[in-house]
């Protein structure tokens, strides 16, 4: 059985850090702020903090076909709960790399219509990340 490639984490930080930088927040990477839906350690990719908020990113790389769509939802709940906790005051979920099938419904929007506290996690592309990130807008 082939290793999973964990190096794509790193590089997808080093693409949002410079921007979460420019739009003027200071920032944390690899941060755990409690335990996940079920239990376990939740750590987030990185906290985006201004003007006294605390904003949690959380990062998927889908290169190719593969699980990473099936954690998506998973991810929401956890992050959601993990705003509903105290430990942030809304979320980002990013999705980067060009293998994902859903990543338009998962962009949409829709996965509120079946989740509770959804609207607390906003899911994004890579790009749409960068473009917030740079102009402030978290």
């Amino acid at each position: 059985m082939t290793p999973s490639n964990t190096g794509t984490g790193a590089v997808l930080e080093a693409m949002i850090l410079p921007a979460l930088t420019r739009g003027g927040y200071a920032t944390e990477k690899q941060q755990k702020i409690g335990k996940r839906c079920g239990g376990g350690v939740h750590k987030v990719d990185a906290i985006a903090t201004r003007d006294g908020e605390r904003v949690l990113v959380s990062l998927k790389w889908q290169q190719t076909g593969g699980t990473a769509e099936q954690k998506v939802p998973f991810e929401v709940m956890c992050l959601a709960d993990a705003v509903t906790g105290g430990h942030g005051n809304r979320a980002f979920l990013v999705l980067g790399g060009d293998g994902w099938k859903l990543r338009d419904y998962f962009t949409s929007g829709k996965l509120a219509e079946h989740l509770i506290h959804a609207d607390l996690v906003k899911v994004v592309t890579l790009e749409a990340f960068i473009r917030i990130a740079n102009n402030g807008k978290l």
